[in-house]
């Protein structure tokens, strides 16, 4: 579907807050701060991850804003609860019509991981995603051999819906088998008390 052909509450991206993480429209200011949670650039050379070298940061930011330009993906920069720009995630293959999306291209600098930031992103996003747009369903997905991205998936409570074999490309342009998981409408609730569940633990 073309941008213009999207409802109103599709056009603009919002901007999600909560105690641990606030996300908000990734724009070319956030560039600076991407650079800085990338660090020295190891997160980058995971194989089966598509996370951005530092001085590849430019152009992953052209690249997710011509994808909102064209009504495909609504990517978002990721603040910690003290304001520091930590990482970026990202609706996409946005489907208005169904409607449903899909949550991923999610990467945290060292410090935000295993923290509840994640949890609450993930309820944001995905309250947002059934609330406010009216999902009826969204998906995840990953690499095969991504065992930890799988894992945390599942702990979401979403299912799997199977494996996509020879899907997508690594960065690295090996073949990518695709683990897709799924939330379904009705499963919201649950997976909502879930979420809230987990982030009260982390206080």
């Amino acid at each position: 579907m073309a941008r213009t052909e999207l409802p109103k509450t599709w056009q603009e991206p919002p901007r999600l807050a909560g105690r641990h993480v606030a996300l908000e429209p990734l724009a070319i200011a956030h560039a600076d701060g991407l650079r800085e949670a990338l660090g020295d650039g190891a997160l980058a050379k995971t194989w089966y991850t598509n996370v951005p070298e530092p001085a590849g940061v430019d152009a992953y930011i052209s690249a997710a804003l011509e994808m909102r330009t064209r009504g495909e993906a609504v990517a978002f920069a990721v603040r910690d609860a003290a304001g520091g720009v930590v990482g970026s995630t990202r609706y996409y293959d946005i489907d208005a019509a169904v409607p449903r999306l899909s949550i991923g291209y999610t990467w945290y600098a060292p410090r935000a991981q295993r923290t509840g930031l994640n949890t609450e992103a993930k309820l944001l996003l995905l309250g947002h995603a059934f609330e406010t747009l009216g999902c009826i369903a969204v998906a995840f997905e990953t690499s095969w051999f991504n065992h930890a991205s799988r894992t945390a998936i599942a702990r979401l409570g979403a299912k799997q819906d199977g494996v996509l074999r020879s899907h997508r490309r690594h960065a690295d342009g090996s073949v990518r088998d695709t683990v897709v998981f799924s939330i379904i409408e009705s499963e919201w609730p649950a997976v909502k008390r879930n979420l809230q569940h987990k982030l009260d633990q982390h206080g």
